[in-house]
């Protein structure tokens, strides 16, 4: 998948901007602030429906304007046509709700576009996957799984809703909750909760070895690093483990067991990652679990090369991984590849080690210019 044309208007702090961009390098260059990082939020937003850093979709329309529109034209390797072009806009007024089109012609259902232009990230909220919660690891999860298996967005619905349902009667002061429809939720938790387990089992179980290899090539072979799922849907079927502390879950008012549990184990040199990595370190792990999906993506349903978007990517990171990074990105295993940096020493090692077709745009205030 190749984005030949980027159309924004009024998205964050981007009045608007027309870019014709490389099919395969795009680089960013400007200092912290002056919305390098928007420009990948856009095209993110046109994959994923969805901006990366604000799930309210209001907040992305640029102050004191009305409306926010962005237009992608993408090439397809899919389409039978060599000529012809994938069109995906989406545009929003301020109080209405967002119209999202394919081809110019609006979406029913917004599920029904993820996973046609499939994409990877790698930004600096990223180390949130090793310091934040057991939702954040989560969300890797269910970003690249529903990226090319639609029956895990609605096993995931289905089972939100559930759970969702069996917390309000757990939450009932008045009286005792129904017991049938308890149990109704229950099973509907159960059902979905062992497939989105079978799921993301076989996705961790050939993801981990890809991950390993990129890290150890990052990181030239110095530290060993580790990747394991756990769930508690490992404890047995998942209905017994919901309904054996039904009572417990009575008591706090909500589910204790379920894949809304379900984490990721970091480990270096078999030691919790949060509490021996260091910055590079995390940074580093983090860079190969990125390019890992980027991989497993690449093979799977999507039957197209992802975009990769690489934001931010060198700060706290020594030369030698800087090098690494540079020489697994410019190869021929990945496609169009956007990147943003405050140092223009940084792409002009990875311009210069390489014979990539690429475009510079500088970016200040919200204006992009191309060189």
């Amino acid at each position: 998948m190749i984005l030949r044309k980027l159309s924004i208007l009024n998205y964050k702090n981007i009045r608007e901007a027309t870019l014709e961009l490389s099919p395969k390098m795009n680089c960013f260059i400007g200092q912290n602030g002056v919305g390098k990082t928007n420009v990948l939020d856009a095209v993110y937003y046109l994959s994923f429906c969805r901006s990366a850093t604000n799930p309210i979709d209001s907040a992305v329309i640029r102050h004191d304007e009305p409306f926010f529109v962005l237009e992608g034209e993408y090439e397809d390797e899919r389409l039978k046509m060599k000529d012809e072009r994938l069109s995906i806009s989406v545009g929003m007024k301020r109080g209405t709700k967002k119209h999202f089109k394919r081809n110019k012609k609006e979406y029913k259902r917004l599920s029904e576009h993820i996973g046609l232009i499939p994409l990877v990230a790698v930004a600096p909220s990223d180390t949130l996957l090793i310091e934040g919660s057991s939702e954040e690891r989560r969300h890797l999860m269910d970003v690249v799984i529903s990226q090319y298996d639609r029956s895990y967005i609605d096993a995931l619905s289905r089972y939100n809703n559930a759970h969702q349902q069996r917390n309000t009667l757990l939450k009932m002061e008045d009286r005792e909750p129904d017991p049938m429809l308890m149990e109704l939720w229950e099973e509907q938790m159960a059902e979905a909760g062992e497939q989105l387990f079978a799921k993301r089992s076989a996705f961790i179980e050939e993801l981990t070895p890809v991950f390993q290899e990129y890290y150890q090539q990052i990181s030239e072979g110095r530290e060993q690093v580790g990747l394991q799922y756990v769930s508690h849907c490992q404890r047995g079927p998942l209905i017994e483990v919901i309904r054996r502390d039904r009572a417990k879950d009575r008591a706090v008012g909500y589910s204790l067991h379920g894949v809304h549990r379900d984490d990721l184990v970091f480990t270096l040199e078999d030691h919790p990652m949060r509490r021996e990595g260091s910055q590079g370190q995390n940074k580093t792990y983090v860079i190969a679990l990125k390019l890992a999906q980027f991989e497993f993506l690449k093979r799977t349903a999507s039957q197209t090369t992802p975009l990769l978007l690489l934001d931010d990517i060198f700060d706290k990171l020594d030369s030698h991984r800087v090098e690494q990074i540079v020489r697994l990105v410019s190869s021929d295993n990945f496609g169009q590849i956007f990147i943003t940096d405050t140092n223009r020493d940084h792409l002009d090692q990875i311009l210069g080690k390489s014979a990539l077709d690429y475009k510079i745009f500088h970016v200040d205030n919200g204006e992009i210019n191309s060189k």
